[in-house]
C-alpha cells in the first residue's frame, strides 16, 4: 500500500474516527495551521478520583481521531504533525470526599481547597492528592504505549503561563458575565463570578464575587472568608477560574483544536465554546459521546466507584480487547462490566483474524486497523495483524478452566499441548496471556455458578449414543470430525430434539453447567475423548 493510497481512502472512509477526522481538515484543508504549529488534541481530567476505563476511553478515542487525520494527510506519528496533550485539571477545588478514598478525615479538613494543594490520602510518597491520581493515570497510560504530553493545571497557573490568558479573562469579564448570567439560578448569580479567588487566610478556592481592578496588571478585589477586603493579584496561581470559564481558557491559550467530550457536558460545551469566542480564540473541533453504564445502567462515577476498573478489566480480559470494546459507535451508550469481557476478546481476535484477507477499505473499517494503529505500532503501508490467529478461542478456553481441577495455567498448557503439540507459551504468548486471564476469570465468575442439571430421558439416550460414538475414534480425531459426530446425532428423530439447538442447550446445561457453550467438536478435542466421556458419564450417572 502506497501513501497515496493510504490518503485517497482514509479520506472517504466512512469510519467514525476518519468521519471525525474529516472535520477537522476542513478546517485546515492544508492539514497544518498557519503558522505550521501541530494540530493539537486534548483530552481532559479531573483528578478528583481515581482514574477509570471512562477516563481511558476519552484518550483512546481522541487519538484513534488523531491516527485517522495523520493518515488523512499523509503523516507519520514520528512527524509531529499533530500534539495530543493530556489536560489534569487539579487547580479545582475538591467539593466533596470521594467514597473510595482511604483517609477521608484527612480530606475532610481540606475541602475546597485545589486538589493540587492537598495531602495525599494513599501515604504513597506523592506531594499532593492530585499528584497521586496524575501519577496513576500517567502509568495507565504509558503503559498502553499512548504518545501524550501531560499538562497540569497546577503547574500553568502556578509558573504564570496561563497569566496572559487571565488577562484576557479579567479584560473580558463583563462579557463573560453575560454569556453566563443567563444561564444560571437567580440565587447562584447573585455570587458567581468567572474568576474564583484563592484565600489567601485559608488556601481555599472561593465562590465570592470580584471586582477586577486592573485587567492588565492581573488585580482583582473580593471578601474574604472572614469579611476582610482583600485586592491581591489574580496571576500566578493566586485565582482558579470557573469550570465553564477554565475549560474555554485552556482552549484559548493552548490552541486546543479537537476536543471530545461525555454528554452531561453538552451544555458545558456549548457555553465554553461562546467564551473562547469572546476571548479571541475558536472552539474546537470535537465528538459529544455517550456514557458507560455499569451494569445496573446508572452512570459510571469516580466518586462512586460503580465502575469497572482498569484494573479488573485487565484481570479478566486482555489490553486489546478493552480497546475493541471501546471502539464502536461513541454516540451510544455502552454497560461497562466483567460480563462484556469474555465477548471483546473473542470478538477482537475474529476481527484482527479478517484484516489480511480484506481491501484496503475494509482494513480502514475494521476496528483492529485503527487499534494497531494507535500507538505507531507500524507503518502506514503494511496490513496490520497479517498471519495473527488465536489457535483456541477464549470462549472455549473459559469452559475449559470452569471444569472440576482445571483452574491452573499449567495444567490448562498441557491440555493445550495435547491439542495441538505445537503450541508454547513461548511461540503463542498472546494465548498465554489470555489463559492466565481465562483462568482468572472462570474460577471467580463461572465456576461458583455452573449447576449441572440431570439429562431428560431422551437427551440420556442421545448422551449414551454420543459416547458410543466417542468410543469408536481414536484420541487425535479432528475438531471438525467430531463436530460431525455431534452434529449427526442430535439429527436422529429418534431422540426427539426439535432443533439441533435444544441439543447443544442440553449438552451445554448436563455436560458443562451452563446454557451456553463452546463448538462442541472443539471442545471434545481440547478437554480429550476420554474426558469427555468420563464427562458423559457423570451426566447419565445423574439421570
Amino acid at each position: 500500500m502506497s501513501m497515496d493510497e493510504l490518503i485517497a481512502a482514509a479520506r472517504v472512509n466512512k469510519a467514525w474516527p476518519f468521519q471525525e477526522a474529516q472535520r477537522l481538515l476542513k478546517r485546515y484543508p492544508d492539514g497544518a495551521k498557519p503558522d505550521g504549529s501541530p494540530i493539537l488534541f486534548e483530552t481532559g481530567y479531573g483528578p478528583s478520583g481515581l482514574p477509570h476505563i471512562g477516563t481511558f476511553q476519552e484518550v483512546l478515542r481522541t487519538t484513534l481521531v488523531r491516527r485517522a487525520f495523520e493518515a488523512m494527510i499523509g503523516a507519520r506519528p514520528e512527524d509531529g504533525k499533530t500534539r495530543l496533550v493530556a489536560f489534569s485539571d487539579d487547580m479545582d477545588g475538591l467539593r466533596k470526599v470521594p467514597d473510595n478514598i482511604p483517609n477521608p478525615d484527612l480530606l475532610e479538613q481540606h475541602l475546597h481547597k485545589p486538589l493540587s494543594r492537598i495531602p495525599d490520602p494513599f501515604e504513597a510518597g506523592h506531594e499532593s492528592f492530585a499528584a497521586h491520581n496524575n501519577a496513576m493515570l500517567r502509568a495507565f497510560l504509558d503503559r498502553f504505549g499512548f504518545e501524550y504530553e501531560f499538562v497540569a493545571s497546577n503547574d500553568m497557573y502556578n509558573s504564570g503561563r496561563f497569566d496572559d490568558a487571565l488577562r484576557q479573562v479579567l479584560c473580558k469579564n463583563r462579557d463573560i458575565l453575560e454569556i453566563m448570567l443567563p444561564t444560571l439560578r437567580e440565587e447562584r448569580r447573585q455570587t458567581y463570578s468567572p474568576i474564583l479567588p484563592i484565600s489567601p487566610i485559608s488556601g481555599r478556592v472561593l465562590q465570592v464575587p470580584v471586582e477586577v481592578v486592573d485587567a492588565e496588571a492581573g488585580t482583582v478585589r473580593f471578601a474574604d472568608e472572614d469579611g476582610s477586603e482583600v485586592e491581591q493579584s489574580a496571576l500566578g496561581g493566586m485565582c482558579k477560574l470557573q469550570w465553564k470559564v477554565d475549560w474555554a481558557m485552556r482552549w484559548y491559550a493552548l490552541g486546543v483544536d479537537y476536543e471530545m467530550y461525555g454528554k452531561d457536558l453538552t451544555d458545558s460545551g456549548v457555553q465554553s465554546g461562546r467564551i473562547v469566542k469572546a476571548l479571541g480564540g475558536r472552539k474546537p473541533e470535537g465528538l459529544i459521546y455517550e456514557m458507560f453504564l455499569d451494569e445496573n445502567g446508572e452512570k459510571i462515577s469516580k466518586s462512586k466507584g460503580n465502575g469497572l476498573s482498569i484494573e479488573e478489566w485487565l484481570t479478566y480480559g486482555s489490553e486489546e480487547s478493552l480497546g475493541f470494546y471501546i471502539f464502536p459507535n461513541p454516540k451510544s451508550a455502552k454497560q461497562l462490566h466483567v460480563g462484556v469481557i469474555p465477548r471483546a476478546v473473542d470478538d477482537y481476535w475474529q476481527f484482527r483474524e479478517r484484516i489480511p484477507d480484506q481491501p484496503l477499505d475494509k482494513q480502514m473499517g475494521n476496528p483492529v486497523w485503527h487499534l494497531l494503529r494507535a500507538n505507531g505500532g507500524f507503518e502506514a503501508e503494511e496490513a496490520p495483524g497479517a498471519g495473527d490467529r488465536l489457535p483456541v478461542s477464549y470462549g472455549l478456553l473459559l469452559n475449559l478452566v470452569s471444569l472440576p481441577g482445571l483452574g491452573n495455567r499449567q495444567i490448562i498448557w498441557d491440555y493445550l499441548r495435547n491439542y495441538r503439540p505445537e503450541l508454547s507459551p513461548e511461540t503463542h504468548p498472546a494465548l498465554d496471556v489470555l489463559v492466565e486471564k481465562a483462568v482468572n476469570y472462570g474460577c471467580d465468575y463461572i465456576a461458583p455458578t455452573l449447576n449441572k442439571r440431570a439429562p431428560a430421558a431422551n437427551e440420556a439416550a442421545a448422551l449414551r449414543a454420543l459416547d458410543s460414538a466417542l468410543a469408536e475414534v481414536p484420541s487425535d480425531t479432528a475438531a471438525e470430525d467430531l463436530q460431525t459426530i455431534v452434529y449427526e446425532i442430535g439429527k436422529r428423530e429418534e431422540f426427539g430434539f426439535e432443533s439441533l439447538r435444544d441439543w447443544f442447550k442440553a449438552l451445554y446445561q448436563t455436560l458443562l453447567g451452563s446454557d451456553q457453550g463452546p463448538r462442541m467438536g472443539s471442545f471434545i478435542a481440547l478437554y480429550g475423548v476420554d474426558n469427555s466421556r468420563k464427562l458423559i458419564g457423570e451426566a447419565l450417572a445423574r439421570a
